[in-house]
């Protein structure tokens, strides 16, 4: 099948990508080797919009953080996802690092972060009294913001596919080559792709793709991040993202709100050689729980109702790879996009996307849709509203997910809608139903029968996050192993 772009994933930065090339008259594809969007590092992250102020000045990153967060109210209006300027405090908790504190509020005004101040003690516990009685200074960004990363990258991706562009799941790219003839030939375990372009966007494996193409090598180390996520019971610990001062592994371990009313703590930078191996250890979540209380006291552990980690894609020279690869005509990279890169992605999608329009001299849609409406959340409905919705569909006052007041109608939609669910992670991802303190335990039965009823598949058939993720397994006929 021919292609004018072909990107190579569709996590935050691919769909991004993926959405700026959707304004123009190209052809466009997204393969992902998983069964769906934002399986990857955008779906295991700290969900923070970075301010921007920690970045090298003239960086990729530097450009990228500050023209991408500028860009997130608006995105978040158009299509239709959660994102808030809670602004953040970087804390100083030793007198003799005040110099780096400041020369790191130097880099955020030479960056163009906005608003940026310095405050004393008394001005930084003033603001979030759950601080750490050691606490020196901090640094304020208001700028900074929360945001949820799978709705991000579902709207955009949504928003691309509206527009035209294709996405091929469960595809997973093997080989590259260009022809004399100027092709680029992309073999999948799914049958060859032919492209006038490829966008590598594949996160933890961008270098892999790259080396295949290039004399001029790239090298990424998965970087695993293990995390903490507490109650909704714990809302309001703390208001603000509250990190350490960046050290040679990054930001340090982190305390902040989330979107949906948890507390997110961590993460850990332990470099790891399986690019897969997502798996927490006890050694990491220790590292977390001990380099949280530099940051707060009394964190109320009692309330963790899971563990997680990710990775993120490290580039040796630590920036972003962004723009075509020298000796491989009509290949752009869009690697090592790690902190931060959900911050960065919709100025990456712009830069990425402008430059491969321009190059093929791509003409502007004239009916390109720049909105998306998601998924409708009765909760979040003034009460007749909610009750004028219940008397249209029923479904919609039918309690799944105790935990998150998740109801029927949305995950219907969750599946029925384009790029729809098609596992229990993709419902999770994209209504919650599952992240709640049960995790899953009581509604996971229902939401599976859920899918099977809207997708037409036998129980065995139904997965957790596709591949041989079965749940339920048949073993008489061998089937759902």
């Amino acid at each position: 099948m021919m292609y004018d772009v072909v990107i190579i994933g569709a996590g935050v930065s691919g769909a991004a990508i993926a959405r700026e090339l959707s304004r123009y008259d190209c052809n466009v594809c997204v393969l992902e080797k998983e069964e769906d969007v934002c399986c990857g590092t955008s779906k295991a992250n700290s969900a923070i919009v970075h301010a921007g102020y920690d970045c090298k000045p003239g960086s990729m990153m530097a450009k990228m953080n500050v023209r991408g967060n500028a860009m997130m109210e608006q995105l978040s209006r158009d299509l239709d996802f959660p994102f808030r300027r809670n602004g953040s405090l970087v804390l100083c908790v030793d007198e003799e690092q005040l110099p780096d504190l400041k020369r790191l509020y130097e880099q955020g005004i030479q960056d163009g972060v906005p608003g940026l101040q310095l405050l004393d003690h008394d001005a930084a516990l003033a603001m979030e009294p759950n601080l750490s009685d050691n606490v020196v200074a901090a640094l304020y960004a208001p700028s900074a913001g929360i945001v949820c990363p799978f709705l991000m990258n579902i709207a955009m991706a949504e928003n691309a596919f509206e527009n035209g562009v294709d996405f091929r799941f469960n595809t997973e790219v093997e080989a590259l080559r260009r022809s004399e003839n100027g092709r680029w030939h992309i073999r999948t375990n799914n049958g060859e792709y032919l492209a006038r372009c490829v966008v590598n966007a594949a996160g933890v494996y961008a270098d892999i793709f790259h080396n295949m193409v290039s004399a001029a090598k790239l090298h990424i180390t998965p970087r695993r991040g293990d995390y903490l996520l507490l109650d909704h019971e714990t809302e309001g610990f703390v208001q603000h993202t509250i990190f350490q001062q960046p050290g040679k592994f990054g930001k340090g371990v982190l305390v902040a709100p989330t979107i949906h009313g948890n507390t997110l703590v961590g993460p850990t930078a332990i470099d790891v050689p399986d690019r897969e191996n997502t798996a927490t250890t006890q050694e990491g979540l220790d590292q977390v729980i001990s380099r949280s209380q530099i940051s707060v006291k009394n964190l109320p552990l009692r309330k963790v109702i899971t563990s997680f980690a990710g990775l993120r894609a490290h580039e040796d020279g630590h920036d972003f790879v962004l723009g075509p690869v020298e000796d491989a005509p009509d290949f752009y990279d869009c690697a090592g996009i790690e902190s931060p890169g959900l911050s960065s992605a919709p100025a990456i999608g712009e830069y990425i996307g402008g430059m491969v329009a321009g190059r093929f001299c791509f003409g502007a849609k004239k009916a390109w849709k720049s909105t998306r409406k998601g998924i409708i959340s009765p909760k979040n409905l003034p009460f007749k509203e909610r009750n004028e919705l219940i008397r249209r569909n029923p479904a919609y006052g039918q309690i799944i997910c105790r935990c998150e007041n998740i109801t029927e109608g949305e995950i219907i939609d969750a599946i029925r809608r384009p790029l729809g669910a098609c596992s229990l992670d993709g419902v999770k991802r994209r209504v919650r139903a599952g992240m709640g303190r049960c995790q899953g335990g009581f509604c996971s039965p229902r939401v599976m029968d859920i899918l099977s009823r809207e997708l037409g598949l036998p129980m065995e058939k139904i997965t957790k996050s596709g591949g041989r993720s079965n749940i339920v397994l048949d073993i008489q006929r061998g089937e759902g192993q």
